[in-house]
């Protein structure tokens, strides 16, 4: 069994920024892509961002050119750059093995001023 944990979240002022990690127990990392998802509440869990096993990436369209997802597999850990912030991201964020369906327990993201 694969735990994740997520870490990094806070609360921050309208164009700041954080960096989320999520680090993967076991030895399975490496071979499944991973995905960012972000829910508030009374809302449904929605795609922000993902990467394949070859680095490649995508990103929902609210937060292109804002944020980066990046993983270091030696470490198991993916990492979830994201600058200028603007107080609709403030959500839960949560990391996904794909290929698994393992989530981490979610590390809370406040943009406020």
């Amino acid at each position: 069994q694969v735990q994740l944990v997520e870490s990094g979240g806070g609360l921050v002022q309208p164009g700041g920024s954080l960096r989320l990690s999520c680090v993967a127990s076991g030895n399975t990392f490496s071979i499944y892509g991973m995905g960012w998802y972000r829910q508030v509440p009374g809302s449904q869990r929605e795609f922000v961002a993902g990467i394949t096993t070859s680095g490649n990436t995508n990103y929902a369209d609210s937060v292109k050119g804002r944020f980066s997802i990046s993983r270091d597999n030696a470490k198991k850990t993916m990492y979830l750059q994201m600058n200028s912030l603007k107080p609709e991201d403030t959500a839960v964020y949560y990391c996904l093995q794909y290929g698994t369906a393992y989530w981490g327990q979610g590390t809370q993201v406040t943009v406020s001023s």
